[in-house]
C-alpha cells in the first residue's frame, strides 16, 4: 500500500477504477479500492473512473478478479475473494435442486480453477481459511502459522480456536 500511495503521489492514478451506479443514484467502487484510498491519502478529490452497468453480484466478481490480479495478496484476501466470488456465481446461477447442491459448488470451484492458477482443491483449502477466527487468520497473513496447518485449524470450533490463540 505504501508503494501505491507513493506512485499515486508521483504519477497520479494511471488505471481508472471501475464503478457501478446503485439504485439510489450513488456510485459504488467495484475495482480500485486501494487506488481510491491512495488518492484520498494524497488529497486528490477526483480519480479517473469507468462507469459500468452491472448487478451487485457482477460487481463482486469484478472486485474479486481485481484482487486476484494483484502481485502480492495476503492468504486471507485470496480466501475471502474466492469465497465471495463463488457465492456471487452461485447466486447468478440460481437456486439448485436439493439433490444437486454439492455438485453446483464443485462445478463453480472447477470453473474458478480454470480461470486462476489454483486447483479446485486449493481454492477449497483457501476458502477454509475464512472459518478461522480473526486472530488466527492474522497469524496466517503474518506467516506465523503456515498455510497447511491453518487449513486444518479451520475445522476446530470457535471455542477451540480461541483456546489455541490463548495458548499460543
Amino acid at each position: 500500500m505504501e508503494l501505491l500511495i507513493e506512485s499515486v503521489r508521483d504519477h497520479g492514478v494511471i488505471t481508472p477504477i471501475i464503478v457501478r451506479q446503485k439504485e439510489d443514484g450513488r456510485y459504488e467502487t467495484a475495482a480500485g479500492h486501494r487506488r481510491r484510498m491512495a488518492s484520498k491519502i494524497n488529497g486528490l478529490t477526483t480519480i479517473p473512473a469507468e462507469v459500468r452497468e452491472m448487478t451487485r453480484d457482477e460487481a463482486i466478481i469484478i472486485m474479486c478478479e481485481s484482487n486476484l490480479q494483484r502481485t502480492k495478496i495476503l492468504p486471507s484476501e485470496k480466501a475471502f475473494s474466492y469465497r465471495m466470488r463463488l457465492e456471487a456465481t452461485k447466486r447468478q446461477a440460481g437456486r439448485p435442486a436439493k439433490d444437486n447442491l454439492g455438485q453446483v459448488g464443485q462445478n463453480s470451484r472447477n470453473e474458478l480453477a480454470e480461470a486462476t492458477s489454483d486447483s479446485a482443491r486449493q481454492i477449497h483449502r483457501y476458502i477454509r481459511l475464512t472459518h478461522l477466527i480473526p486472530e488466527l487468520l492474522t497469524m496466517v497473513d503474518e506467516s506465523r502459522i503456515a498455510f497447511n496447518p491453518a487449513v486444518e485449524l479451520s475445522y476446530l470450533t470457535e471455542a477451540e480456536q480461541r483456546d489455541l490463540v490463548e495458548t499460543i
